[in-house]
């Protein structure tokens, strides 16, 4: 895309209605948590730079890493006598919010809110520094109902929200069909209904929708429920990868704390490592995570098809981000954007050189 694009601006029709929501990284509600929690450090760790680093994620799977690198204290461990102060956040919106308010330096989150939060600020507030995970995204249907693809014309479809990763992906896919719809209504030859991810499976349940293009583990709870899985995402995508989860920094930390940012990312791809290494282990640390978060662990039957379709890896796939802001803008809910600059992957690809792992590419969407 030409570095010479201005500013991304929402198209009129859909301002007051899509600007909040294209923040949204996976539609899990706009509230963000308040009870950050600091982790505990070793007796006689050295600080780095900082006295201590403010991380946000989702309490998600798709955030697995986040929830298992602290969970398991691989985090920290990299980060020596400097401390993590963790918080969760529901929804992109939230956490690009403390991003630019200095309450958060380091977070995990969905490609669509850092698409805008950058394109938002011109460009000044933050960069994506490294990937954590792919995939997790499907298509599932009312068996009776819909049979095979062409059967979900004429049918109900929920996404998460308007204009979040999800939405743009199904109205990029209908497009494919040759099919239209009205990007904010949705109304058309497809009705897509845009529901929150955690009131979704009751409207399954209740017959209001037919089925729903999702991320992990609603995509998995609606199969519990009856649903089945007509197309995962991933096959949509060359390699079968596409980002569902960016790691992002305030950039004036990124500048003034080079270290500790650094710590992290060492911290976020040792995670990565034990987590494809010891998958079992992996899920059931994040399952004691997200039961610490919300009071309840994720049955069998829903996080273990959840878990296998997530893709844990380091490389942020520049390239698909990139393609995803084209279906936004095909979509007609975004004008195009400028993604130069979008990218800072010097001190990744040093941690992954250090750890004897392959660089990985911005796509030519890097920081100069």
């Amino acid at each position: 895309m030409s570095a010479a694009r201005p500013l991304t601006t929402l198209r009129t029709i859909a301002v007051t209605a899509a600007l909040p929501l294209l923040l949204t990284a996976c539609g899990y509600g706009a509230e963000s948590t308040d009870d950050a929690k600091q982790t505990k450090v070793a007796a006689g760790a050295k600080k780095l730079s900082a006295d201590e680093v403010k991380i946000g994620y989702f309490p998600n799977l798709t955030h697995a890493t986040a929830l298992v690198g602290v969970q398991e204290g691989l985090l920290q461990k990299e980060l020596g006598g400097t401390t993590i102060k963790a918080a969760t956040f529901n929804a992109g919106p939230s956490e690009i919010e403390a991003l630019n308010g200095g309450s958060l330096d380091i977070g995990w989150i969905g490609p669509s809110p850092a698409i805008n939060g950058y394109t938002k600020s011109n460009g000044k507030n933050l960069r994506i520094i490294g990937g954590s995970a792919s995939g997790g995204v499907k298509l599932v249907v009312n068996p009776d109902k819909i049979k095979s693809l062409k059967d979900v014309k004429g049918k109900k479809i929920a996404t998460p929200q308007l204009g979040n990763t999800q939405d743009v992906a199904f109205l990029n896919w209908i497009a494919d069909q040759g099919w239209k719809v009205d990007a904010e209504s949705g109304k058309g030859d497809v009705s897509v209904i845009r529901s929150d991810n955690k009131v979704t499976p009751d409207l399954y349940k209740a017959g209001s929708v037919d089925g729903a293009w999702v991320p992990e583990p609603t995509a998995s709870k609606l199969v519990a429920e009856g649903a089945k899985v007509l197309l995962d995402e991933s096959t949509l995508w060359p390699d079968k990868k596409f980002v569902i989860t960016n790691i992002i920094v305030r950039q004036e930390f990124l500048k003034e704390h080079p270290d500790v940012v650094e710590a992290v990312l060492r911290g976020s791809v040792k995670t990565n490592q034990w987590i494809n290494a010891n998958p079992e282990k992996a899920k059931a640390s994040a399952n004691a995570a997200l039961k610490a978060e919300s009071g309840k662990a994720l049955p069998p039957e829903v996080i273990d098809p959840a878990w296998n379709s997530i893709t844990f890896l380091d490389d942020p796939l520049a390239a698909t981000l990139n393609t995803e802001a084209e279906h936004a803008v095909t979509a007609g809910l975004l004008e195009k954007p400028d993604l130069k600059g979008i990218y800072d992957l010097t001190l990744l690809n040093k941690v992954l050189k250090a750890e004897g792992k392959d660089e990985v590419d911005d796509a030519g969407l890097g920081a100069e």
